[in-house]
């Protein structure tokens, strides 16, 4: 699949790449990336013919959106599909008064939770204000996760199946936009969103991988059934499927256990017999699935970006995941390229 294929964005009637632009990094997370190189990747993904970008008021506390709508502004609005989120805030505050971690010189605002309706009317206003673009096609209700919330998240996630989500879906139904979901970190907290409401789409920050395909079981043929989207997030486990089974390397944010170091070896021997590298396995993978039409990908360099389009576009053959399957490294009813 070509990183620039257009592909129908579950029961809607957008479509989106294959290939999404995922804009974390122009937020300045954990380190600055500069306004020039900032740009510069957006209009990479442009002339390589990406027409998806998604963004958020989280990152960078509204700097993603603001760099967002400053590279895309003069583009034909028509021409690409634009996703944001609600659940936070942002409240102007001095600088010296806001911890920014784990972002680098952020835009001056403090973060504030609010899934509230009236909350997520002013929240979604203003990420429209910040981009500057006179719409988001796709709106997310963000971080309503254990991995996020902890111990409220019961409580947390009510909230935001009653405020966040009338309000989300008083928006689709006036059209101002075309498509609500929920963006997390845990298959589990979709799979409830869907059975609870009517959702058209969900972004997942990893959980469905050439490490982890629980998301198999129930969550992903509910979606096939329900025509929901899946967008996915953090393919490389963040890290190791990308840098492979060496020292020091992360899996889920954390150094990767010895079990994970194992598997992954055996994937990469895969991959040496068929000249097939790790990271192309990796993103190819996941959209070979039906529901998930687009892998969002953020990059801190030109280099980086242009190295992932060239991983999405690298020949697999079919023996390949043939093998996979054969040896145990990749579930047997898993969908593949």
């Amino acid at each position: 699949m070509k990183p620039s294929e257009k592909v129908k964005f579950g029961r809607t009637d957008l479509e989106v790449t294959a290939f999404g632009f995922g804009t974390a990094p122009v937020g300045n997370i954990f380190r600055e990336i500069d306004e020039a190189i900032s740009d510069a990747m957006f209009q990479s993904a442009w002339d390589a013919g990406v027409r998806y970008y998604d963004t958020a008021p989280m990152y960078g506390h509204g700097l993603s959106e603001l760099r967002t709508g400053q590279s895309l502004r003069w583009k034909d609005r028509d021409s690409f599909v634009l996703s944001s989120k609600v659940g936070r805030r942002l409240v102007p505050a001095k600088r010296s008064e806001i911890d920014f971690a784990p972002w680098t010189n952020a835009a001056p605002f403090v973060m504030e939770f609010d899934y509230t309706y009236d909350g997520t009317m002013r929240a979604f206003e203003d990420s429209l204000q910040r981009l500057a673009l006179e719409r988001m096609d796709i709106c997310f209700i963000h971080d309503i996760d254990v991995f996020t919330r902890g111990d409220e998240q019961p409580e947390v996630f009510k909230q935001a199946m009653d405020g966040s989500w009338k309000a989300l879906s008083r928006l689709r139904d006036e059209g101002v936009v075309k498509a609500i979901g929920v963006g997390v970190n845990e298959w589990e907290v979709c799979h409830e969103a869907l059975k609870q409401r009517d959702f058209d789409c969900f972004l997942l920050a990893g959980r469905y991988t050439l490490l982890e395909q629980d998301a198999l079981n129930e969550f992903l043929p509910l979606c096939e059934e329900r025509g929901a989207a899946v967008v996915v997030g953090g393919g490389f486990n963040s890290g190791i499927l990308a840098t492979g089974a060496k020292e020091g390397a992360k899996y889920n944010y954390a150094p990767a256990p010895a079990e994970i170091m194992e598997r992954v070896r055996g994937i990469e021997a895969v991959c040496a017999e068929y000249d097939v590298p790790l990271p192309a396995a990796a993103l190819q993978f996941v959209v070979a699935h039906p529901a998930i039409p687009s892998f969002i990908a953020g990059t801190r360099t030109v280099e980086q970006l242009n190295q992932n389009l060239a991983w999405f576009d690298h020949p697999i053959p079919a023996e390949f995941w043939s093998d996979l399957k054969a040896k145990g490294l990749l579930r047997e009813d898993a969908p593949t390229p």
